[in-house]
């Protein structure tokens, strides 16, 4: 199954930036992607007001949305907010294409480095699969590659490959980790990965809002046994890769991490899901 990932800076307005989602569609469907992913915070980058600009799974975006991937005949994941609760906002992930139509709210949310996520946002509490063309695919976004349980849950739902939207905050080592990170998730839950990341504001000419997570690119292919297969630069670019189910089953045969968990006990008495080394 060929996939594209759109690594792109999005701005303010979600109506300029669902003109981006259009002409990065037509871009990968011209290539035969079936489905192409786009970063967290696509509809609106974080540093906005997001709970002024977030709008319902049915509203004019998400439909927008719809329209594109119908009309391309392809499966588009997108980053949006909808709106939560108390004056919050779900950070939800949309896919949305023929035969395919489901929406994941990030579980864990950004609260680390300085930045507390969860002042304006509500966690969600679902795991989210879906199906194109025989191939289960799983979603996470951005902070939740720092928990390798949702990605092994990905697996144990039939999934062979993850996609990763995420706008990655910059600092400090923190290209490095986004590097590891992807490849550990893979090699945690033996599937592909498939993560695309915003392009770095200052490789595409844009300002950056100070202190919000607004990307550094690197997006990236991972193959099931941790392999960088494609990787990007911090600028803007549509990475296109091919995933093959079959390297997932045979990578499982060999190294068969998923199959010899283990349940162990802690010291409080509960009992937790341990691996084998």
């Amino acid at each position: 199954m060929r996939i594209a990932l759109s690594q792109l800076t999005t701005g303010p307005d979600p109506g300029a930036n669902l003109a981006l989602v259009e002409k990065e569609t037509r871009r990968a469907a011209e290539t035969g992607a079936r489905v192409v992913a786009f970063p967290e915070a696509t509809m609106a980058a974080f540093g906005n007001p997001l709970a002024a600009l977030a709008q319902p799974l049915d509203g004019p975006w998400a439909d927008g949305v719809r329209e594109i991937a119908a009309q391309h005949r392809v499966v588009v994941v997108a980053g949006m907010f909808t709106p939560a609760p108390d004056g919050k906002v779900t950070n939800t992930l949309l896919a949305t294409g023929p035969g395919v139509e489901a929406a994941y709210d990030k579980i864990h949310l950004y609260d680390a480095f300085g930045y507390t996520e969860s002042h304006g946002v509500a966690a969600g509490d679902r795991i989210v699969t879906f199906q194109v063309d025989g191939v289960r695919v799983g979603l996470a976004t951005c902070y939740d590659i720092r928990f390798p349980e949702l990605f092994r849950a990905h697996a144990d739902a039939g999934a062979a490959l993850t996609l990763l939207p995420a706008s990655w905050g910059a600092g400090p080592g923190k290209a490095a980790q986004w590097d590891l990170l992807v490849r550990a998730r893979a090699l945690d839950a033996t599937l592909w990965v498939a993560a695309v990341d915003q392009a770095d504001p200052a490789a595409s000419g844009a300002t950056a809002v100070s202190g919000a997570p607004t990307g550094i690119g690197r997006s990236s292919v991972i193959g099931p046994d941790g392999t960088v297969r494609h990787v990007l630069g911090a600028e803007p670019g549509l990475l296109v890769g091919d995933i093959d189910a079959d390297e997932v089953a045979a990578v499982r045969r060999s190294t068969s991490v998923l199959a010899n968990r283990r349940l162990v006990r802690g010291m409080d008495g509960e009992t937790r899901i341990g691996g084998s080394a």
